[in-house]
């Protein structure tokens, strides 16, 4: 079975830990726990007729006080790009991770999720953004941990993204 390497990446509190549980155990908790280095999980996806079994590194949040250990994104097949549709701050510095990650370890395959959906009358982006996105060539999906909104696809469209 072919195995890959998928980081989870945003800034603290943008629902990161909340989508891996969501997709690897189906379950939510309001609780917020902050993730301290990295939480590695595992799941069997079918791409097609291939199976493939993604390793997630669901890394700390990245901000001001706290930065991102690039080495953790060694050998990685693709990512998720994670924002809070709440904070458009967490849009700012997905930009920022999304260009470093091109100046560390060059051009893989990833999708943005812009989490929270289920706070939608909370928003601070407009769908502007998404499409300007889109038209650069992103994969840009919403999602909602609480709800499972988009979760199973975010991963799904990464997958068969990484496999090619």
């Amino acid at each position: 079975m072919l195995q890959k390497k998928i980081c989870m990446l945003g800034s603290f509190a943008v629902g990161k830990t909340s989508l891996v549980r969501r997709f690897v155990e189906s379950i939510y908790s309001d609780v917020y726990q902050t993730t301290v280095g990295v939480k590695i999980d595992k799941k069997n996806v079918k791409v097609g007729e291939k199976e493939v079994s993604l390793v997630l590194w669901d890394l700390y949040g990245d901000d001001d006080y706290q930065k991102m250990r690039w080495t953790y994104l060694r050998g990685a097949s693709g990512y998720l790009l994670v924002a809070d549709g709440t904070r458009k701050a967490t849009l700012e510095k997905a930009f920022q991770l999304e260009q470093k990650v091109r100046e560390k370890v060059g051009v893989i395959p990833f999708v943005f999720v812009i989490n929270k959906s289920d706070l939608l009358r909370d928003w601070d982006l407009d769908s502007a953004i998404e499409s300007q996105m889109a038209a650069q060539g992103w994969s840009v999906l919403r999602s909602s941990a609480k709800t499972g909104e988009g979760v199973e696809e975010s991963f799904s469209l990464l997958a068969q993204k990484v496999l090619g």
